[in-house]
């Protein structure tokens, strides 16, 4: 029986108050996060991670001192794997789990799979919206440690799914459970909140925020009426530099003008984690009521929601059969032709 592993991307996170600082140190010491020379970088990175350290283990003191990713991730692939084997008897799979800035990172992933002896190999970016900064550089990261670790199966790598029909159900029933506990007959706006990037990212041509706001149009289509006021807005800014916008902060400003209640909605996070539990649950909901919005709902983060994992099940499908490049717009139109950072999927 043909053997499968899928590789599960994401960023990780410390698992315990000693790794915050290491954790900041490999991310910010990421050429995809700051472009500058290796040496420089590095100390960035070294100054850096020491100024935040303190920051983010207060910020993870809220979640008991480090974050959840690692364990829901796992989750997710229990899941996954399980629907994979319900409804494809003619493979064996198994999934693995790689963390970007935090263990297991690649070079440990590479080499457990290197020991199931594959036949094939998936990559699985859990980002749905591609930017150089996420999945770009899981994507690199694995490459050179699959060079290195000797691990040369056939593989095949998805660079996004921002429109995918699971990940959009997914996302309208988790609003839809949201909405059923509010008071709709008061003014409410639906708010789809994102990381957000620099603005020099994007001008590089990163398909990130397209990519975002394709995947919020993509949710309200399956809404329909059930919504009528919505904005895709853009959290967790940090340094100096110009960012996206609106920032999530500025539309909890116009909710409060407007006397309008927000229902949050984690648009590209499919993950509870730091940025959800403390960012969305703890500071924007108190900013919120100081400004004087009249509610604030937060919708949950996709977890091991059905029609999500079903959605992965099916993304691993087309990329073994050679449709690596999935559905990143509602309206079928390509981000290939509009952003020179994106690398359409293909196999690796």
């Amino acid at each position: 029986m043909p053997k499968i592993a899928i590789v599960l991307f994401n960023l990780g996170g410390p698992d315990g108050p000693d790794a915050v600082q290491p954790f900041l140190f490999n991310l910010f010491n990421d050429p995809a996060i700051i472009d500058s020379p290796k040496p420089i970088r590095w100390l960035l990175a070294k100054f850096i991670s020491k100024k935040r350290a303190p920051i983010a283990k207060k910020i993870y003191e809220h979640i008991g001192g480090k974050s959840p990713l690692l364990e829901l991730t796992h989750e997710q692939g229990q899941a996954l794997q399980k629907r994979l084997t319900a409804t494809d008897g003619q493979n064996q799979y198994r999934v693995f789990t790689a963390m970007r800035y935090w263990h297991p990172m690649s070079d440990e992933t590479a080499r457990d799979v290197k020991k199931f002896e594959p036949d094939e190999i998936v990559l699985l970016p859990l980002y749905p919206q591609y930017s150089t900064t996420t999945t770009g550089s899981s994507l690199w990261d694995w490459q050179q440690a699959s060079a290195k670790t000797g691990l040369f199966a056939p593989t095949f790598a998805p660079c996004c799914y921002a429109a995918q029909q699971g990940l959009l159900e997914a996302h309208a029933d988790l609003i839809r459970q949201t909405l059923s506990k509010i008071d709709r007959e008061k003014p409410f706006r639906v708010l789809f909140s994102a990381h957000g990037l620099p603005k020099k990212v994007i001008a590089g041509g990163d398909p990130y925020q397209w990519q975002v706001e394709q995947t919020a149009a993509g949710v309200m289509n399956q809404l329909g009426d059930a919504v009528a006021d919505w904005a895709v807005c853009y959290q967790s800014r940090v340094g100096p530099l110009e960012w996206i916008g609106p920032s999530t902060e500025q539309e909890l400003e116009r909710a409060a003008d407007d006397s309008t209640a927000v229902v949050v909605v984690p648009i590209a996070f499919v993950s509870e984690h730091s940025e959800t539990l403390v960012e969305l649950d703890i500071e924007y909901k108190s900013a919120a009521e100081k400004l004087g919005v009249p509610a604030y709902y937060r919708v949950p983060a996709l977890g091991t929601h059905p029609a999500f994992i079903a959605g992965l099940a099916d993304i691993v499908t087309q990329a073994r059969n050679g449709n690596a490049a999935l559905e990143p717009a509602v309206d079928g139109s390509s981000c290939q032709q509009q952003f020179s950072c994106c690398p359409r999927g293909r196999p690796l």
